[in-house]
C-alpha cells in the first residue's frame, strides 16, 4: 500500500534540525519550496535532480507546504537572514585578497 501525504513528510528532532522533510531523506520541505515556487523547477525537475526521492514525496511535500505556509515562509526567512548574516561576518577571500593589494599599492 502507498504511503499516505502524511507519512511521506516528517518532522523529528534531529533531523534537518527539526524541520519537515521528506521521510527517509534529508530534503527538507523548505529546499522542494524553494526548487519549485523560487526557482521555477517543476516536480519532475526535482525528481530528475534527486532521484532518491519519488515524484509522489515533491508532491507530499508541496501540499505540505500549501497546508503549512505560514511555518515553512517564517523558515526560509530565518535561513535567508543566516545566510545574510554569515556573508556580512565571512567576506570572500577573494575580497580580501584585492582590498589587501588595494591598501598596499595605495601605500
Amino acid at each position: 500500500m502507498a504511503a499516505s501525504a502524511k507519512e511521506r513528510v516528517t518532522k523529528v528532532p534531529g533531523v534537518c534540525g527539526g524541520r519537515a522533510c521528506i521521510a527517509g531523506h534529508r530534503v527538507r520541505v523548505l529546499d522542494v519550496v524553494i526548487w519549485h515556487e523560487h526557482q521555477g523547477l517543476t516536480p519532475d525537475d526535482i525528481v530528475s535532480q534527486i532521484p532518491s526521492i519519488t515524484l509522489a514525496d515533491v508532491h507530499a511535500a508541496l501540499a505540505y507546504y500549501y497546508d503549512h505556509r505560514e511555518e515553512i515562509q517564517e523558515e526560509i526567512r530565518v535561513e535567508r537572514e543566516q545566510a545574510e548574516e554569515f556573508r556580512r561576518n565571512n567576506p570572500p577571500l577573494l575580497a580580501e585578497k584585492l582590498n589587501h593589494r588595494r591598501l598596499e599599492e595605495a601605500s
